[in-house]
């Protein structure tokens, strides 16, 4: 009988234990997403997502590179609010960096977390390209998306001529 008591308290301790364990890896993970430089290509981009996931619309959108058909800030900040570009379901590692004179690519790993509960997450491979400004800043060209938008620094699509109706088919 006192063996068996022994046997439950061990139960019972390991289970206690893995319970404070956790917790404190739960709560030293929460810690807030913190900037970092900004100096290299790859600061850039973790910055640029650290604002996305803020909320911070107006910082991001500063490290976009000035070019025709760049958004303005309120079409950047709607196209996220309205999650045209959905970061709900997407991770970002960043990996190294490639970086010639006055432009730059950043190996980047998006994991894709599945949306129904018994679906596989999923990595892919994309590149972020950033190319310096006058002032010597690297200001981003383009990114995978859901961190882009396909529509930006492209021209808007024509609009389509209507086609003319034959004559007698009224």
């Amino acid at each position: 009988m006192i063996r068996q008591d022994r046997f439950l308290t061990f139960i019972l301790i390991g289970i206690f234990l893995l319970v404070l364990l956790s917790l404190g890896v739960y709560f030293t993970r929460q810690r807030g997403l913190e900037y970092g430089e900004e100096v290299s290509p790859s600061g850039v981009v973790r910055n640029y997502v650290i604002a996305l996931l803020k909320g911070d619309y107006a910082r991001a959108y500063r490290y976009l590179k000035e070019g025709e058909f760049k958004p303005t800030e309120d079409q950047f900040r709607q196209a996220f609010l309205t999650r045209q570009p959905d970061l709900r379901s997407v991770a970002l590692q960043i990996g190294k960096e490639k970086v010639e004179k006055e432009s730059a690519t950043v190996e980047l790993i998006l994991i894709r977390n599945a949306n129904d509960p018994f679906g596989n997450s999923f990595t892919e491979n994309g590149t972020g390209s950033l190319r310096k400004d006058a002032d010597g800043k690297w200001k981003i060209e383009n990114l995978p998306y859901p961190y882009w938008n396909w529509d930006w620094y492209n021209a808007p699509l024509p609009t389509p001529e209507p086609l003319p109706i034959p004559e007698g088919q009224d």
